[in-house]
């Protein structure tokens, strides 16, 4: 899934967001994020023919709680929608009692996209502030154009940050420098995000004005090949494990390999690399 937008759910700016689901769940047509936020398809999916869903079975799937409904084949998906997050001029309306369910409505969408069991890029090509920033942070990958603006500025208005970014920025870029950005309010640019480490790539901006998002699409076709189930679990290894300590980590990671023995995509990676030919992973 990749976050190409300005303003994306409830930032200071309006805008638009992109999204790219990759590989290893399956998302259907319309997929839909709970809340007032959702959006409409307008996009094209990228498909992979004789694909079949996850491993059957228990499977450590914890926070997996997104809404989307199956289609077997479908392995990317290109979504577009409209930004229907908070501004300011519709926050300044509210009552101090609509404030707060109203940002948890905010809260819950993006936490249910950082729960989504597919890997998922952040494309940042213009503005991310507050809440935009917020959302690609809950993605397991983020890309910008060097042009590109990003920052918690949710200071400056005499509130904090809402949507996790207090939570999910010191976890990215480190504790100190997460306090230096939010105290200050600071505003970064593709590049200085990159010397941070709140990106991994930072890109020249192009004509189109959509650098990052062409990069995310390149990173989504490098996943697409690898095994749907061990990139489910991969990310579900990750994710707990930097939650515990080293020990139980391991444990976790244990738990989670267990769960990719029995599928007959393994059994086909290792045919598939004595035979020398692609691998024909179904997902099972």
């Amino acid at each position: 899934m990749a976050a190409a937008a300005p303003g994306a759910l409830g930032a200071l700016q309006a805008g638009r967001a992109r999204l790219v689901a990759a590989c290893c769940a399956r998302l259907g047509p319309g997929l839909r994020l709970p809340g007032s936020v959702a959006g409409r398809q307008v996009g094209p999916a990228i498909r992979a023919p004789g694909w079949a869903p996850a491993a059957r079975g228990p499977a450590p799937r914890r926070g997996y709680s997104s809404e989307v409904k199956a289609d077997d084949e479908l392995r990317v998906r290109h979504l577009e929608e409209e930004n229907r997050g908070a501004d300011l001029k519709e926050r300044a309306k509210m009552n101090s009692s609509e404030v707060g369910p109203f940002v948890s409505k905010i809260r819950a969408v993006i936490n249910d996209i950082a729960n989504l069991p597919v890997p998922t890029i952040a494309a940042i090509d213009g503005l991310a502030l507050g809440g935009g920033l917020e959302l690609a942070l809950a993605c397991d990958i983020r890309v910008a154009a060097s042009s590109a603006k990003m920052g918690l500025v949710e200071t400056k208005l005499a509130i904090i940050p809402g949507g996790g970014g207090t939570q999910r920025l010191p976890r990215a870029i480190g504790m100190s420098l997460a306090k230096e950005l939010i105290f200050s309010a600071r505003v970064l640019d593709g590049q200085e995000a990159k010397a941070v480490g709140l990106i991994s790539h930072v890109l020249e901006q192009n004509q189109e004005g959509d650098a990052a998002y062409r990069k995310a699409l390149d990173l989504a076709r490098e996943f697409l090949p690898q095994g749907p189930v061990a990139m489910r679990v991969a990310k579900l290894a990750i994710n707990q494990g930097m939650e515990v300590d080293l020990v139980t980590g391991l444990a976790i990671e244990e738990a989670c390999y267990a769960q990719t023995i029995p599928t007959k995509d393994r059994l086909e990676g290792l045919l598939a690399f004595k035979e020398k030919r692609p691998p024909r992973y179904k997902g099972e």
